[in-house]
């Protein structure tokens, strides 16, 4: 792709579905289909509709350039689905979106459709300059030594330790989600963009794109609760 070709990416939706596709129309709006849209992940779980909330990514993705990381939740929901390990998953927001496919676990009523989309999740992205991913990656090593250690992968999904370290050894910047912050991170190589969309009774309720290169940040407040 070429260098300076406009990315939006696009914080944690976590079922919210009316907030999402308020965004996705603001977007739309006003960027249309040019830019590279990549979402960093965690589509479903404690929000009210992740049914209709994956229905109107893959709706989104037919005439858009889209890039769907992987995050923790989508993991555990592959996990419960492929490999019957349903506790981690139920203990961290599953039975709402099994209730959202009229499901119970065990019994999985997962259209096709919406498995491919999650089987095809990617854990990272990235381009000349940015670095896409859902948790993040350790400080303390660079952008490529994470890639080549099998452990730091199996962390991307869940990684914290960036967020509260004063320094990092990445050489472009990384945008992350997955810690829920009540106005976007943005320091030296780093940019996280979960604004806790379903968190709205606890002080947060935003979602949250970022424009890139441009650092153009465009939210949606929670209509979801």
């Amino acid at each position: 792709m070429p260098d300076k070709e406009q990315i939006i990416a696009i914080g944690d939706i976590h079922g919210c579905a009316e907030s999402s596709k308020a965004l996705l129309t603001k977007l739309n709006d006003q960027y249309g289909d040019d830019p590279v849209y990549v979402f960093v992940g965690d589509y479903i779980d404690r929000g009210p509709d992740s049914k209709k909330a994956v229905d109107d990514l893959i709706d989104f993705s037919e005439d858009h350039r889209c890039i769907f990381l992987r995050g923790n939740h989508d993991q555990m929901l592959l996990d419960a689905y492929e490999k019957n390990e349903w506790d981690i998953w139920l203990s961290n927001g599953g039975n709402t979106t099994l209730a959202n496919y009229n499901s119970s676990p065990g019994k999985f009523d997962l259209p096709e459709s919406h498995y491919d989309f999650f089987k095809d999740t990617i854990l990272y992205w990235e381009t000349e300059d940015f670095f896409f991913v859902h948790g993040g990656i350790s400080p303390d090593l660079t952008i490529q030594e994470n890639l080549e250690s099998e452990y730091e992968r199996s962390q991307f999904l869940w990684q914290r330790d960036h967020v509260y370290s004063v320094k990092n050894h990445w050489d472009k910047t990384v945008v992350f989600g997955h810690t829920p912050v009540k106005e976007p991170i943005v320091e030296e190589n780093m940019v996280g963009i979960d604004t806790g969309c379903v968190y709205k009774q606890k002080g947060y309720g935003k979602l949250t794109a970022v424009v890139l290169p441009e650092m153009e940040f465009i939210q949606q407040e929670s209509i979801d609760f």
